[in-house]
């Protein structure tokens, strides 16, 4: 269902595992989501090339945490995600949570992004952040929008 492309080899060494939590994520959202079933392209890169998608792609010259590209297909392929290593990292260390689990929210995000989940409105927000909940808590992960 996932392919995972490590571009920036420094992933293997932060999370050894990386792979195999994102079949987990992908398997998790096709509970709840069937269309998550579909074929998905994983690429695990540094914040550089991150820079760069997100600047040909978004006009942003800055990296961010995760990027997703549907395909637009009906079926087979359902698209491209995108994880930036030093800012998952980053953030992780920031709100003092597992990098698995931040990783695992992030993977989760660009799979609903594909299927055609947004977070442009509140009230999409609040959908997209709901559906994210229920996925990670089927996988033991706590809500990333929790207080605690």
């Amino acid at each position: 269902m996932i392919e995972t492309i490590i571009e920036d080899e420094a992933w293997a060494a932060a999370m050894p595992a990386v792979a195999a939590l994102a079949q987990d994520c992908v398997a998790a959202a096709a509970r709840f989501e069937p269309d998550a079933s579909r074929e998905i392209a994983l690429l695990l890169c540094d914040d550089a090339a991150m820079t760069d998608l997100n600047s040909r792609f978004r006009g942003k010259d800055r990296p961010t945490n995760v990027l997703s590209f549907p395909s637009g297909e009906g079926d087979g392929f359902l698209g491209d995600i995108a994880l930036a290593r030093e800012t998952v990292l980053r953030e992780a260390a920031e709100k003092q949570i597992p990098l698995r689990d931040h990783a695992a929210h992030l993977i989760i995000h660009g799979v609903l992004h594909l299927i055609g989940y947004d977070h442009e409105t509140e009230e999409e927000a609040a959908i997209m952040e709901r559906r994210e909940t229920e996925i990670l808590s089927a996988m033991g992960i706590p809500d990333p929008y929790g207080d605690d």
